[in-house]
């Protein structure tokens, strides 16, 4: 039975599940740790942040849509450098394609050209499956495209059945389930963090797994107010349907955005319930941690806590 601790405060400090690795951000620094090979390989660097050089990108609404790029690119420079540990082998030499951009950018650049290569696919995937694919099937129904209401309808059971399925199946892959794992053991230790518990493995291991500003529920929550935002839209024509989905989207993200900072900032019972389905999702998402996983989040955390006391408050 989950030991249930009432929270003393509420922490900005977030983190990402990495492979056999965890990232952490604070308002200062952002640190990767890493169980590699030969034992924990920890990475960190002070946080720079582009809203500080340009103060207009942390205003509201607008920095939804900037937090949510830069956390998309950052997510996946830290998942390659985490891959980096466990090579495929079959894959270690690089390709004639590789060693060909190598030379045209230098290594430095097609690193970076990679990772946002990457960033866009894996967002062009998500959109294009959890946004336009259900638009784009609601459109086949015979005599549904007059009817706003009910298409939308169909729309929105299609966009939570297909994200719903996806993240269930994924959830069942071995291989992710170590990541979904490592997920569980950040949850579980910024929640003993919160309770100002010193952070041990004892103290972090009875802790709940599922936390209200998880990247699960704010991608639910993306696809609920795109839902809602569908319902406005009079086209009966699919393919302008889906671009106006799409032109959209950066008002739908920093909606989004700024719902999980609402209910991220408040506990109390209206703030659980709009957080409860998130909430159920990652039972699928997160995974109980053994101790070594817990180890590596303890370590990510402490190593962005900022000396200053109180400086990460929500």
């Amino acid at each position: 039975m989950k030991k249930e601790t009432q929270e003393k405060f509420k922490t900005m400090i977030g983190g990402q599940a990495l492979i056999e690795g965890i990232l952490m951000q604070g308002p200062e620094k952002k640190s990767i740790v890493v169980r590699g090979p030969e034992g924990l390989v920890v990475k960190t660097e002070p946080l720079k942040l582009i809203k500080d050089r340009y103060p207009i990108l942390g205003w509201p609404l607008i920095r939804g849509v900037v937090n949510f790029t830069a956390s998309i690119v950052g997510g996946v420079k830290a998942l390659m450098y985490s891959a980096e540990f466990y090579p495929d082998e079959e894959n270690a030499e690089p390709s004639k394609f590789e060693r060909w951009l190598e030379d045209k950018l230098g290594s430095e650049r097609m690193e970076k050209a990679v990772i946002y290569f990457a960033a866009v696919v894996g967002l062009a995937f998500s959109v294009g499956l959890f946004i336009l694919l259900p638009t784009f099937l609601a459109g086949l129904v015979p005599g549904i495209h007059s009817n706003f209401l009910l298409r939308n309808l169909l729309e929105g059971f299609l966009k939570i059945a297909l994200f719903m399925g996806y993240m269930i199946a994924v959830s069942r892959m071995k291989d992710m389930r170590r990541v979904f794992s490592y997920h569980g053991a950040e949850h579980k230790t910024i929640r003993c963090y919160e309770a100002m518990l010193p952070l041990t493995v004892e103290n972090v291991r009875p802790m709940t797994r599922k936390h209200p500003r998880c990247g699960t529920s704010f991608l639910l929550v993306v696809i609920c107010i795109s839902i809602l935002c569908g319902a406005f839209l009079r086209v009966e024509n699919t393919l302008l349907r889906m671009a106006l989905h799409i032109l959209m989207l950066p008002l739908i993200v920093a909606i989004s955005y700024e719902f999980n900072r609402l209910v991220g900032r408040y506990d109390n019972w209206f703030t659980r319930i709009l957080t409860a389905p998130g909430q159920w999702m990652q039972n699928f998402t997160t995974q109980e941690p053994d101790d070594s996983m817990i180890e590596v989040a303890i370590r990510a955390l402490e190593e962005v806590i900022p000396e200053e006391a109180g400086k990460d408050q929500w």
